[in-house]
Order: C-alpha cells, then sequence, then structure tokens
C-alpha cells in the first residue's frame, strides 16, 4: 500500500513539472496594463544639464562667416563645420574664443545656446549669431541582459527605452520587472528600479528619462542564473523528473 502511495506521489510531482514548464511566463511582455484606449501621464521631462568632464561642441554661424570664424577654436582636431569640442572642468566652467571664461554647469542646452548668444550680441561681434550646441560626448552606460557598452545620447530628451532600444533589446533571459538605474548627483549614488512589464511604473519612473552617466543593469532571469552551475537547469527539466520515477520505481520493483 506505501509503495503505491509513492508511486502516485511521484507520478503527481512529474505531471506537475511537465505542466510547469509548458507554462507562458508573464515577465516578458512589455506595458502589460497598457491597453487601448487607456491614457497615462508621463513623468515630466528630466533636463539634461550639463556638468564637470562633460563634452560639449558649439558652433557660431553667421552671415558673415570672417565674423564667425573668431569663434571656432584653432587646435586642427577641434574645430571643424560641426563645431569646437569643450570639456567643462572641475569648476563648470569652459572658455570660450572670444568671451573668456563661461560658467556652463546646470545649464540645458537651449539656456547655454541663448547664453553665448546674448553676450556675443553684448560685446558687439556680431549682429545677429546663430549659436548651436550639441552634446559630443555624453553618454549612459548599459550592462547585463541587454548587453554591455556606452549608448550615447543624442537627443535632449533621452529615455530608458531609447537605451535598450539602441542596444538591440533585451535578451529573452533578461527580468524585465527589475530593470536598475544608478544615477549620480552630487557624488551621491542612488538606485532606482523599473518594471517594463508595467506602463504606469515605467511611465511615472524618475529614471524614465535617463541623464548623463546613467548606468542601467538588468539582471538574468534564474534559468540563466542556473546555467553557471554544475547542474545547471536539468533539476528543472520534466526528463530529469522522469528519469528519477523511472529510478526509483525500478528500485522499488527490485527490492520486493
Amino acid at each position: 500500500m506505501k509503495k503505491s502511495h509513492l508511486f502516485l506521489g511521484i507520478t503527481f510531482v512529474v505531471i506537475l513539472a511537465m505542466l510547469s514548464s509548458c507554462s507562458v511566463p508573464k515577465d516578458i511582455a512589455y506595458f502589460q496594463d497598457f491597453n487601448p484606449g487607456k491614457s497615462i501621464v508621463v513623468q515630466n521631462p528630466v533636463e539634461i544639464k550639463f556638468k564637470a568632464d562633460d563634452e560639449i561642441r558649439i558652433m557660431v554661424s553667421s552671415d558673415r562667416p570672417e565674423l564667425a570664424a573668431q569663434f571656432s577654436l584653432s587646435s586642427g582636431s577641434n574645430s571643424g563645420s560641426e563645431g569646437s569640442r569643450y570639456t567643462i572642468d572641475s569648476e563648470g566652467c569652459i572658455r570660450f574664443p572670444m568671451l573668456g571664461k563661461i560658467h556652463v554647469a546646470g545649464l540645458n542646452r537651449q539656456e547655454l545656446q541663448e547664453a553665448i548668444r546674448e553676450q556675443i550680441m553684448e560685446k558687439g561681434l556680431i549682429r545677429d549669431p546663430i549659436v548651436t550646441v550639441d552634446y559630443s560626448n555624453l553618454y549612459v552606460i548599459i550592462l547585463g541582459a541587454a548587453g554591455a557598452g556606452r549608448i550615447q545620447i543624442d537627443r535632449d530628451k533621452f529615455t530608458i527605452l531609447d537605451a535598450i532600444g539602441s542596444n538591440g533589446d533585451l535578451n529573452i533571459n533578461g527580468l524585465r520587472t527589475n530593470v536598475k538605474v544608478i544615477r549620480e548627483n552630487y557624488g551621491k549614488k542612488t538606485v532606482y528600479e523599473v518594471n517594463l512589464c508595467s506602463a504606469e511604473d515605467l511611465y511615472s519612473s524618475p529614471v524614465y528619462y535617463l541623464q548623463q552617466n546613467d548606468v542601467i543593469y538588468v539582471e538574468m532571469n534564474n534559468k540563466e542564473k542556473r546555467n553557471a552551475t554544475v547542474m545547471g537547469n536539468s533539476t528543472v527539466q520534466p526528463s530529469f523528473w522522469i528519469s528519477m520515477a523511472t529510478f526509483i520505481v525500478g528500485a522499488l520493483a527490485w527490492f520486493k
């Protein structure tokens, strides 16, 4: 009687293992709570403001090219049709031709363009200059199941979806429910978690809009983690439990 109960128990475990292996995972699809007709308020865009060590590119244009030329750096690789490159120093400043030292940390791209334009006109250097400021070497770092590398920031409103999409989407084995974003402000690092499966969570997150030097980390799921162990995923495969059940039944028959 006891052997028959054991046999039924083993059979039940095998059936459960087979059913669980066939179940559809619920943590893969994005925006699961975003149905047609539904609206979600997006977190206010976080403006990318310049910080020390940021590299930017500035170009001054005019209908009189000979006047605009005085605002280009003369060192070959730093100047050209796309403007001159500047690295913001530890005090948050750059040294700009004809204008001298300019404090740029804390300004966004549009604010810096306007500040330089106003100074040029105030000094009477060009009557109506066009100033263009672009990001030269601003990036976010991506790690884990999203791949690894630096993603260049190429727009003012750069989102976590932009970063992940630029790297070819997440690996199928990546956890989408707790994507971590590490952000540093004034020497203090803060970790945020974002659930990509929930549009509500994603669009209301303070890290939906990224800032330069943010680090995105996507953790591997348990299946991928088990692959790094000696047994791997063998213990969660139906074939493993069927083999175990066959062995136990055979052992019972032998000792009968």
